[in-house]
Order: structure tokens, then sequence, then C-alpha cells
């Protein structure tokens, strides 16, 4: 018999990066009492990885759980960026409904239309709360506007379209239905989860049945396998069999050692969970995302969301510098091999092949530049040294052999001044431009279609040409014809040309030469890139150089050299720079560019093939 759990509610928060979801779970587990009154509590406390606390962006979606009116509200926290799209597309299955989160003045982005239309396939239903409504340009009744434009191109139902708005301001802990109401606590919010988002229903006296949507990781226990129970019960010592409704191969009998409930920021060991439960599973060691957990009687798997395909990839090989094996702790391909093939047990969106022409190097592809920057950065604080080529696009072909490349969407804000520059610029990597509207504070928005390609290493001339004050946010859109080929670097490189220790005399002869990316004292070989030409081709420069000591001085031939401050590139920055023919080589403490050959004449005569 199927019933209703009227004391639990599941809901996602979903919304474009930087539109204040995180910030928003924060005030919700504040004002429900989750915290002791004089308890310390760190800003932005969902994003608990290093890396996003130092972006402010959160990569990985999380569970938590509050009570309120002696209602569960199960939350998951997701990301807004588009590259970690796959984060939000797994867990929808595991809630009945969504709030959706939008700026009061930036209004609909790229990602809002892809997070919300992921919720309306799914029938989820939806609470659109307009944040940041105390910014001094916010424009909260045009963007109500552009969301219920937006409903009606997902061709979302008459129920879907008559979903509730909430005004709030995360920062400053209130909602309100209207927005002439008082402004004080987040209660409004509250009572609207509770009034519009459905109760979970399912049979409790049916065979058990879990689908596996997340999968935390614990030095202790191992795997835990985090989903939300749809029929019967699960209880701790239960034997339960793994089912795959899209890999009949998985077919395991197991048992639930340890059974954990969510409440605010902890997992809370319990013995039995039942239809509605947003629960963890621990002790079982080769579970994964898209499993299902049933019983033994009656194992029928539960269908999963499929994954958006990757766009992007590159090849991670092992380091074979002259400098190789010095600074990192796991050097090696099996090291490299286990690492990556790791990462697929919780990054659904993410490919990993080992490349069949080198058993050294591996095919790893995901869903932009930032989603593998990031996997290198967790490798590289790891203690893992590897080298990475050029990110190049996944084209696709169709039935006649045309070639297909995947086109993204891109909305960019600029200070109207600058704007002749950024439309000559994409228009040259082969974006066309959609439309051109002038929105508040002097700032003009473009919109444009544009290959991935087109966007490989833009971001870095992008903050230069705005002078830091533009903002650039992409989606994917689809597979068109291909668009013709793309140059991506103007510039040539200044290569060092021999192995040895940067000296000041040197570095003072080569900086005249273009930019310098190292400083004195810094280890360099030959082949490896030591800055970048204004010219289009490479030139060799001696950074190792010396100063031929003689017996003549003269007053002035002994003044301090002044040498100009090299540009540090940040892992974003190197990987945007590299060519096709260079890679970059990642170590725990250093990033260093170099050419693929590092022979000077072997290099000439590959380019003169």
């Amino acid at each position: 018999m199927i019933t209703k759990r009227e004391d639990i509610r599941n809901i996602a928060i979903i919304a474009h990066v930087d539109h204040g979801k995180t910030t928003l779970v924060d005030e919700l587990l504040k004002q429900s009492g989750t915290f002791r009154e004089n308890q310390e509590v760190a800003e932005r406390v969902m994003d608990s990885n290093d890396i996003e606390r130092e972006r402010g962006i959160t990569i990985l979606s999380k569970n938590t759980a509050i009570t309120y009116k002696n209602t569960k509200i199960n939350i998951i926290d997701t990301p807004g960026h588009a590259d970690f799209g796959g984060e939000v597309e797994r867990v929808l299955k595991m809630v009945d409904g969504v709030v959706l989160v939008v700026d009061a003045f930036e209004g609909v982005m790229p990602q809002t239309k892809f997070v919300l239309q992921k919720a309306l396939e799914l029938d989820l239903s939806v609470i659109v709360c307009i944040n940041k409504i105390d910014r001094p340009e916010a424009r909260s009744s045009e963007v109500i506007d552009e969301i219920l434009e937006l409903f009606i191109d997902l061709e979302a139902n008459d129920k879907q379209l008559d979903c509730p708005f909430i005004y709030a301001s995360a920062k400053s802990g209130y909602a309100i239905a209207n927005l002439d109401d008082e402004r004080k606590d987040m209660q409004p919010l509250f009572e609207c989860i509770i009034n519009n988002i459905p109760a979970p229903k399912g049979n409790p006296e049916a065979a058990a049945q879990m689908l596996i949507s997340t999968i935390d990781y614990n030095e202790f226990v191992g795997r835990i396998g985090i989903g939300k129970i749809e029929n019967g019960h699960i209880k701790v010592n239960q034997d339960v069999m793994i089912v795959n409704h899209h890999d009949s191969s998985v077919h395991k009998r197991v048992r639930v050692t340890k059974l954990y409930t969510f409440h605010g920021l902890n997992k809370t060991e319990i013995n039995e969970a039942t239809i509605g439960d947003i629960v963890a599973v621990s002790g079982i060691s080769d579970i994964h995302i898209g499993d299902t957990l049933c019983s033994l009687e009656n194992p029928v798997a539960i269908p999963f969301q499929k994954i958006s395909e990757p766009t992007l990839s590159m090849d991670f090989m092992v380091n074979d510098s002259p400098l190789a094996g010095k600074e990192g702790k796991y050097v090696t391909s099996r090291h490299i091999r286990d690492r990556l093939f790791k990462e697929l047990n919780t990054d659904v969106s993410l490919r990993v092949e080992e490349n069949t022409n080198s058993e050294n190097s591996f095919k790893v592809s995901g869903r932009g530049e930032l989603h593998l920057s990031v996997l290198i950065e967790n490798m590289r604080r790891e203690g893992y040294e590897f080298a990475v080529s050029k990110a190049e696009v996944l084209y696709h072909y169709d039935e006649r052999g045309h070639k297909l490349e995947p086109i993204e969407l891109a909305y960019i804000d600029v200070p109207d001044e600058f704007t002749g520059s950024v439309i000559q610029k994409l228009s040259q990597r082969k974006g066309e431009l959609l439309g051109m509207t002038p929105i508040n504070g002097g700032y003009t928005r473009l919109q444009f279609s544009i290959p991935s390609r087109g966007l490989i290493g833009y971001r870095g001339e992008f903050l230069t040409d705005t002078k830091g004050n533009g903002i650039i946010n992409t989606s994917f859109e689809g597979y068109e014809p291909y668009k013709g080929d793309i140059s991506y670097r103007k510039t040539g490189s200044l290569i060092a040309y021999e192995d040895g220790e940067t000296v000041t005399y040197g570095l003072f002869n080569a900086q005249d030469r273009g930019t310098l990316f190292v400083g004195p004292g810094e280890k360099v070989y030959s082949g490896m890139i030591v800055g970048e030409s204004p010219r289009t081709e490479d030139i060799e420069v001696n950074v190792c150089k010396t100063k031929h000591l003689t017996n003549t001085r003269s007053s002035s031939a002994d003044e301090a050299l002044r040498l100009i401050p090299p540009k540090i590139l940040s892992l974003e920055q190197a990987l945007d720079y590299i060519d096709t023919d260079e890679l970059l080589e990642v170590t725990p403490s250093s990033l260093r560019i170099r050419k693929k050959i590092l022979d000077s004449t072997l290099r000439y005569r590959a380019n003169k093939k």
C-alpha cells in the first residue's frame, strides 16, 4: 500500500553559480536551531572542501538535514557551475522538490536554465526563491518575468507554472512572501517548503529498494553509499542485493553493517530506516553511484538518471622531464592510473581511458576546463606528479560522417567601453553574437553561441581585456557542424636553451625578448618554456648565462641589474596558455610549461614536416 511520510520533506537547492545557494543553506541551518547558541560556525559551512573554500564555489553535492515544527527537511546543496552539472543531475533522484535560487539582479543565467530543465524533466515541484533582494540594483519584478518566460520555454505544465515565489536575502537572514512584508527571519521559506513540496511516498510493506545517488569516503569505514529509500525498510545487519538497471552484470549479495541518517552537519547512527528517509550505508566495499540496494526476494533495480556526456579531454601522462621524480610522492603510471580510476567512483561526469599508443598516458574527459583543473589541483595536493596536455574538444560525427563539435551558450556582462574588443575577440574564435542588451550600472550583456574550443584559453585574455570587470558564464547547448579552424594563440614562447639554474644576468638579457615566467635561482632545463614572446615564433634564450669576469672596471658596469618581476601563472592560467605542442608539468610544489619535444633539433625537424 502506497503511503506518504508527512513528517519528511526532501529538497535540493539549485541555482546558477554565485546566486547564494550555500549561504541560504547556512541560514536555514542557523535558524532551525541546528547549532548551539554559542557555537562558532564558519561562513559557507557546507563548502567543506579546501578548494571550495578558496575559490568560493561549490564543487560537490552535500547532504544536510534540519527539523522545523516536527518535520524533518533533508536538504541537498548542489554546485552552480556548469562544469559540475553531473553533480546536480544525479542527486535530483533523491528529492521530491527543488528550491530554485535566482539572483535579484543577474536574473536567469545559463545554469539556471540547465538545472531547472533537469528538475522539470523529473516532474519535481519547484519553489522559486529570488535572492539578494537587498542589493541596491535589484530588479525583482523583471526577474520574475524572466523566470516565467524560462518556464514557458522549457514547456512546464500548468502545475509547475503555478509555483510559489519567495523573496529573500540569505546574507541578511530573512525571507518574505511579498515584497512589502516585514523582513525578520526565514520562517516564510520554511512554511513554503512544508506546504508546497510533496511528502515522499512509497510502500513500507514492499521489498526494500534504495537507489545510490552519492558516494562518500571515510578512511575508517571505507565507501559510504547515500540515497533515498523508495520502498520497504533497511536495517543494520540486513542482507541485501546490489543490482544496476543499466548494467546486468552487477548482481551481488552484501550486508549493511552501519546505517546513518543526517542531522545538521553530522551523520547519526540508526538501526532502521523506511520510505522517504535519505540515509548513508557503510560496509559495502564495491558500491557505486547508480546501484540499487534491494531485498534478496525481489531484486528490482531503479533506473538512474542519464548523465550528460563530457565535452573536453586532456591527456594525463607520466612526467618524463629532466626534473621528474624530485618533488612528487606518486610518480609512476600505476599510481596515476589508480588515482584516476578511483575518481570515477565519485565523479559520474568523468571518463578515463587508457591511451592505446602509450602505456604511460591516460585520456581524461570532463565537462569543462574547471572540472579537469579541480581534479589536477586535488591530485597535486595529494602528492602526485604528472604532465597534462592542452585540453581538446570531443567531436561527434553524424550518419553522413560530417564532423560535429560541442557548442556553448555564453552570457557575458562587460562594461560598455569593452564591448567592442570582446565582440572582436569572440568573433575571431568563431563566436556568433545572438543578442546585446544594456543592464544596470553601465554594463552590457552579450549573448554568444560559440564552439567549446573557442573558449579554451580565452578566460585569462577576457579578464585582461575587461580590466577584471567582466563576467563570463557558459552552458553546453548541443552539437553543431564544425565551424572551421581556430588559432589558439597569437604569441610564441621563450624556451630555455640549456639545463641549469636561472641567473640574474641571463634573465636581464632575456627580459627584453618578452614576458618571463621565472625568477632568479630557479631550476630550468632545455626545452622548458620560461616566458612568452610577443612574436608568433618561439625564441630560445639562455637564462642560465653568467657574466664573464674581467679585470676591467668602469663606474657604471657593476650597477645592480634591475629585473622586471616575473609573471607567475596559476594552474588555470597555465592550462589556458599551453599550446598543442606543449605540456604542463604538475608537481606538488611547481608548475612548469615545456615543449613536448625537448631537444631543439628534433623539434625543428618535427615542425618542418
